[in-house]
């Protein structure tokens, strides 16, 4: 395992689509695989979302000797728990993985939505073939949740249809905001948005759409870095993660939308799969 700054913060991105999965020669740059965020917190190691790209992010933690794990998830829409049966530390028996959701508060558990998810006929074999020792954790919307005892992380309801948690980690000093699948339609949601990213030192969100797409699917969701940019200048963020990208956004797309956010915010930067970023 490679040396830990007990007392540093990094974000690293293993997935960044919204939606489906994406291939081709033309999102190479950015990834095409969906969402999960790794917020390392001097040694304690968060994973925000078991999107497709839950399976590499296991994969080369795993090989660090990373043995403890919290997987936080913003909700249940597919593109955001597909990869948790390929997350090959649920398979080793010297693994602890906990597993956190408030999303379907006061509706089912989140042991019993894993249950749902990996069941026939859409997955031959359930939670039961897990092998490390696995943790269900529930909460509500608003709660604030300690996964270690250095870490807190608030929580809030987003907008997005059958509802959304958005995150604010704290640690050392440090903040970073997930705010994904959220559109800007509910004043509630709005003010907890600014809530999470107050003075953050990042805000990864939700800019799957253009403003013309935005018109075209309204209640649908999701925002625009514009709604993102005007989000962290509010809130004095120091940078904006764009997040979530449409599947048919290809990297030269990508691109210009990132030097028109940069000229509106200059902490403004498109994620891309396997981006590390010390704060």
């Amino acid at each position: 395992m490679r040396s830990v700054d007990e007392t540093a913060v990094s974000v690293r991105f293993w997935g960044v689509r919204g939606s489906i999965p994406t291939a081709g020669n033309e999102v190479i740059a950015t990834g095409g695989n969906t969402a999960c965020v790794e917020v390392r917190c001097g040694p304690h190691i968060l994973l925000f979302d078991a999107g497709t790209g839950l399976r590499k992010a296991g994969l080369a933690l795993a090989e660090e000797g990373v043995r403890t794990f919290n997987i936080i998830l913003s909700h249940w829409h597919y593109d955001h728990v597909i990869g948790l049966p390929f997350f090959a530390p649920l398979f080793d028996p010297l693994a602890h993985c906990a597993l956190w959701s408030g999303h379907s508060s006061g509706t089912a558990t989140t042991e019993e939505m894993v249950g749902k998810l990996l069941s026939p006929p859409f997955f031959p074999a359930g939670p039961a073939m897990f092998r490390a020792r696995t943790a269900y954790h529930d909460f509500k919307a608003g709660d604030v949740i300690r996964p270690f005892e250095a870490v807190t992380i608030k929580t809030a309801e987003l907008d997005h249809p059958g509802g959304v948690i958005g995150y604010r980690v704290e640690f050392n000093g440090r903040a970073v905001s997930y705010l994904t699948d959220t559109g800007t339609r509910s004043d509630a949601a709005n003010a907890a948005a600014l809530r999470l990213a107050d003075q953050a030192d990042m805000v990864i969100y939700d800019c799957m759409y253009t403003d013309e797409e935005a018109r075209e699917w309204p209640g649908f969701g999701h925002s625009t870095w514009k709604q993102g940019a005007a989000l962290c200048k509010r809130a004095g963020a120091r940078k904006l993660a764009m997040f979530h990208h449409a599947p048919e956004r290809d990297d030269a797309h990508l691109n210009k939308l990132e030097e028109a956010a940069r000229n509106s915010f200059a902490g403004a930067f498109a994620a891309r799969e396997g981006m590390r970023l010390d704060l």
